[in-house]
């Protein structure tokens, strides 16, 4: 296990193994409640393990006294409409009781920086639009909001009809 300090003396960072998909699971769970969205994370250890094996995702722990209190799930990405790459957070959390603290700033920071060391040129990731704290929170580092786009995905089930047409 790698500890990568940080400028808050309690709190530390770790990048997690494939062998942590059940507490990538737990997170999402934490997620999914905060979000109203629990019906939605339907995610398990074993096709978290498969998505960090394949490091078709990557996940971030953040530790603070000895805790692991957050989390950051992500990947890599690219744009054919700017031509650059980029990390997409998929999902991020820092528990109620350490909010406020500093700690979700410096996960974003050691995400902005890996992007860089990555020769990436964005950092990317979705809010929801009554989420009204976490937009303040994006906007004071200086992030934007691209409304003009509506993500639209399809079912497991309509992506197999779909690919049969084919």
């Amino acid at each position: 296990m790698t500890k990568i300090s940080t400028k808050i003396p309690k709190f530390h960072l770790r990048i997690g193994k494939p062998s942590d998909a059940e507490l990538v699971v737990d997170f999402m769970q934490k997620l999914g409640s905060y979000q109203k969205m629990t019906d939605a994370i339907t995610a398990t250890p074993e096709r978290i393990e498969r998505l960090l094996t394949s490091k078709q995702g990557e996940v971030v722990f953040g530790i603070y006294d000895g805790q692991t209190v957050g989390f950051a799930y992500f990947h890599e990405k690219s744009s054919a409409f700017t031509g650059r790459s980029g990390l997409f957070i998929d999902a991020l959390l820092i528990d109620d009781a350490k909010r406020g603290k500093g700690l979700g700033k410096v996960i974003m920071q050691f995400l902005s920086k890996t992007a860089i060391e990555r020769g990436c040129e964005m950092l990317e990731w979705g809010c929801l639009d009554w989420n009204t704290s976490a937009i303040a929170f994006y906007q004071e580092m200086g992030a934007y909001c691209v409304d003009t786009m509506r993500i639209y995905r399809l079912s497991p089930d309509d992506l197999n009809t779909t690919a049969k047409i084919f």
